[in-house]
């Protein structure tokens, strides 16, 4: 038998090396399965339960598991194993000495790859056979600068749940709406080449076992990282299912030019006693304060700890593993600020190792007190020592609709000067130049990014309300005309600034969530989209698009490096709620030489001196027309209220 367990831990190790994944607790082959699982010292006995079925009352057989040392316990259950389910199971040592093993929970493992409904116990499947036809021919998709992208925000359910959509009903809110021609040729002709999809891993909060039932959730209640979720598959019941049916998606938007980027949820789990981490090595993946209990970084009960050895080596081979079985092309991070710096380093070098191109970007923010020292954290203060890492950027944000903690507040959009600084702080990329005036900048009063590349613009996410709503909080008697514009001015800011653009699914589409500044549970009936509202509002789907587009186009407005910026970016002098520069030249080699952009968000008329010459006016009135709209010469300029000027010599 010991020569058997030494076979089979030479097995899993040399597959694992294969896979570059140490985390292999199940080997499938047709005479027999290997299963290894990592455990505390503390762990006096382990087995494995095997089902027929996921559903199954009792397991059908247990396989007692046997120490290899270093914490490492190997089983070997003979016989074709395959559509077959299993959970592991440790027994605790008494603390003190006195009766028997205590057995905690069981568990699918720390990391299962194919799981039943509800990701109760794992199963055991060949991953070659979850491969869509022409898998093996498809391919991330490779970008130059993080400049380049144009970043989509989506919530599966959210995109195409409702009947205005055209989806099929039967994958609406599903992965396979993705592979639909109807949102695939929505998503280009938008001008989005990434998907930013929310949580896409097994989660929590939502019982796969009732489909028929509505049920919401973002899904930021992690419970088996490395499977995809049910409740967005056809069929949740069938293991194979949710897996090949993410990958169809991933293949129809890579056909389609688009990325697809993971939103990953590592700095906390749904909850501590039934999390698969506890039910496995009981405390050696959370973090704890001095007095011994549970740091709450994340505001969700808990937080992992991401610079111990077992956590680190998750996260990294997690995120690897998503990237080779699923060609994920990048990751957002959740609450990333709850991560130690060296751990998301570690990762982005171990990203790098399979493509340098992998985009990783992150909420570098806290949601509580960190039982670790600030300054070890992934915090936007230390972006600077996470190199080709990408944060959010709330200066910019909040310059334009208003503070996060007051939906009732506005700013830049709402006519209140004194955000002008930060505008034009998110507007360089948040890098250092010699025209912006940190002292005065929100939040941040010293440059936080060494890199445009190292900055999101954006307006609005799923977290907090949608554009449309905060507009409506915060500006008093809004008409809808005026929210159009103004709304057109948001967007305007987020795509001519030098950082990676992002956008909230639905913007385009004026899409309300009735006013609900945290939807995360809210039905159907806040959260979807109203598809009709593109036939209602055509004008501002143009609009956005022309902005995609005319980035796109245009170097200019996507330089990539702070040297140009700071070489080529030339404010001019601000107004009370008005911002404005030129791209001196022919910035970054772009054919439009001396562009001038001019932001108004006043509800007056302005002038504004610019250095004389004929110009071409591409943007005006809410409009976009890259072959032009109208010209002007001379040296001041009169501005609308509440619009944008755009026009290049």
């Amino acid at each position: 038998m010991r020569i058997l367990l030494l076979l089979a831990m030479t097995m899993l190790t040399m597959v694992s090396a294969d896979a570059q994944n140490k985390f292999d607790e199940m080997i499938y082959t047709k005479q027999k399965t290997y299963f290894c699982l990592n455990t505390s010292d503390q762990t006096a006995a382990a087995r494995v339960n095997l089902y027929h079925k996921a559903n199954d009352a009792k397991p059908y057989k247990v396989v007692e598991m046997k120490s290899v040392g270093d914490n490492q316990w190997i089983a070997i259950a003979k016989g074709n194993l395959k559509g077959q389910f299993y959970t592991f199971q440790i027994g605790l040592a008494p603390a003190t000495g006195n009766g028997g093993v205590r057995w905690l929970a069981e568990t699918p493992g720390v990391f299962a790859k194919a799981v039943g409904t509800n990701g109760r116990r794992a199963a055991i499947i060949e991953m070659k056979e979850t491969d869509p036809a022409g898998w093996e021919s498809d391919r991330r998709l490779q970008t130059a600068n993080p400049v380049d992208l144009v970043i989509y925000e989506m919530h599966h359910r959210d995109f195409s749940i409702d009947a205005s959509s055209g989806v099929t009903q039967h994958h609406r809110g599903k992965f396979l709406a993705l592979t639909e021609p109807v949102a695939v040729t929505h998503l280009r002709k938008l001008g989005i080449n990434a998907v930013h999809i929310l949580p896409s891993f097994d989660f929590a909060s939502v019982d796969e076992s009732k489909p028929q039932t509505p049920q919401y959730n973002w899904g930021y209640d992690p419970l088996n990282y490395n499977v995809p979720e049910g409740s967005y598959s056809t069929n949740a019941a069938d293991p194979k299912v949710r897996i090949r049916e993410f990958k169809q998606m991933v293949q129809s938007l890579h056909k389609a030019g688009i990325r697809v980027f993971l939103d990953v949820v590592y700095n906390h789990t749904f909850n501590i006693e039934n999390s698969n981490f506890q039910l496995t090595w009981p405390d050696a993946y959370y973090r704890k304060t001095a007095d011994g209990k549970y740091s709450n970084g994340s505001g969700c009960g808990n937080e992992t700890a991401s610079e111990r050895p077992l956590m680190r080596r998750f996260m990294i081979e997690s995120m690897m593993y998503w990237v080779q079985e699923y060609h994920i092309d990048g990751f957002r991070v959740d609450l990333m600020g709850v991560h130690d710096i060296e751990t998301m380093n570690e990762i982005r070098r171990a990203l790098d190792t399979i493509d340098p191109t992998l985009f990783i970007y992150l909420e570098c923010w806290i949601a509580g007190d960190c039982a670790l020292p600030r300054q070890r954290l992934a915090m936007k203060e230390n972006i600077s020592a996470l190199p080709r890492i990408a944060a959010f950027s709330d200066e910019l944000r909040d310059a334009l609709r208003g503070p996060f903690t007051d939906d009732t507040k506005g700013a830049f959009l709402a006519g209140i000067e004194g955000e002008e600084e930060s505008l034009k702080a998110g507007i360089a990329g948040m890098v250092a130049h010699q025209q912006v005036d940190y002292s005065k900048v929100n939040y941040s009063k010293k440059p936080w990014a060494k890199e445009p590349s190292q900055m999101i613009s954006y307006v609005s996410c799923h977290d907090d309300m949608c554009l449309v709503d905060r507009l409506k909080a915060s500006v008093p008697d809004l008409t809808t005309d005026q929210l159009i514009r103004l709304d057109k001015i948001a967007q305007t800011v987020v795509f001519v600034s030098q950082g990676v653009p992002f956008i909230l699914s639905g913007e385009e589409m004026l899409r309300t969530k009735q006013g609900v500044h945290n939807s995360f549970e809210s039905p159907d009936a806040v959260n979807h989209l109203d598809w009709k509202n593109l036939k209602r509002y055509p004008d501002l789907v143009a609009y956005y698009s022309g902005l995609m587009t005319m980035r796109r186009n245009h170097k200019a407005f996507r330089l990539g490096s702070a040297d140009l910026i700071r070489k080529h970016l030339e404010f001019l002098p601000t107004q009370e709620c008005l911002v404005a520069f030129q791209l001196k030249g022919n910035a970054g080699g772009d054919p439009w030489r001396n562009i001038t952009v001019i932001i108004n968000s006043s509800d007056r008329y302005r002038l504004v001196n610019v250095p004389r010459a004929k110009y071409t006016v591409v943007c005006k009135d809410g409009r976009i027309d890259e072959r032009g709209i109208d010209t002007f010469e001379g040296s001041c300029v009169q501005v609308h209220p509440q619009s944008v000027i755009i026009m290049h010599e």
